[in-house]
């Protein structure tokens, strides 16, 4: 789990708070820690790409995609609803479940499958078939405030994808009324670090290796300059 102290002023109380309330009261209406129960349906399924598999081409081929979502994001479903199925961590929202189960040894299965499948959920909004550019004004705004320029923003995501060592990801996140860049390792989310992430940038090698092999960099600067969606962005500030 990232430590928010690594990356300047901590979180003030917000979302992070509201999840694990949330979390905890539906766990302790549940009897507290989770129990086998009878058998229930998986409640979690795999959302629709919000395009088709090729409209992100050429910066990520439809054969990139068709792995990263049809293989690994599906096979961390399919991991999630099995190891909670018959369980009481039915009851929790995707999101509640990783807060509840963040830092938790003997829920670290749970922890980085439900991560993973909320952090690619995320991480498709985060793209848009002719994006990049520039953000919307208000967003721009709060950029410009937080980084001093939108393309020192963009230098300093890029840069988080480049340093993140093995597998992760790169986030755009507020923190208060503050923006700024963290990146995470493995499953690591935001979330359970209290932080609103805005952008995730998937630095996993399934992300990019069939088109970008070892150049991370290159990935990392083409998704930004030319799929990033800075309106997905905007609508997370709230």
């Amino acid at each position: 789990m990232p430590n928010p102290q690594q990356h300047g002023t901590p979180p003030q109380p917000g979302r992070r708070d509201f999840l694990l309330a949330s979390a905890g009261a539906a766990l302790l209406a549940l009897g507290g820690l989770p129990q086998r129960a009878h058998a229930a349906a998986p409640r979690h399924a795999l959302p629709e790409l919000p395009y088709a598999l090729d409209a992100l081409a050429p910066t990520l081929s439809a054969n990139t995609l068709g792995y990263h979502y049809g293989k690994h994001h599906k096979a961390y479903l399919d991991n999630l609803n099995r190891l909670i199925d018959g369980t009481e961590l039915t009851a929790l929202s995707l999101d509640q479940l990783v807060v509840a189960t963040a830092g938790k040894a003997a829920q670290s299965a749970v922890f980085n499958n439900a991560a993973q499948v909320w952090n690619h959920n995320f991480y498709w909004k985060s793209l848009r078939p002719q994006g990049g550019g520039e953000p919307p004004a208000e967003l721009r705004r709060r950029i410009e405030a937080s980084f001093d320029s939108v393309a020192a923003c963009r230098k300093e995501l890029a840069a988080a994808a480049v340093a993140q060592f093995g597998s992760g990801w790169a986030w755009l996140v507020a923190d208060g009324e503050r923006l700024k860049v963290v990146k995470t390792g493995n499953a690591d989310t935001p979330l359970s670090a209290g932080l609103k992430p805005l952008l995730a940038l998937d630095v996993w090698e399934h992300a990019y290796y069939l088109d970008y092999q070892n150049r991370r960099a290159d990935y990392a600067n083409a998704v930004i300059d030319k799929l990033i969606d800075w309106d997905f962005a905007l609508r997370n500030l709230g």
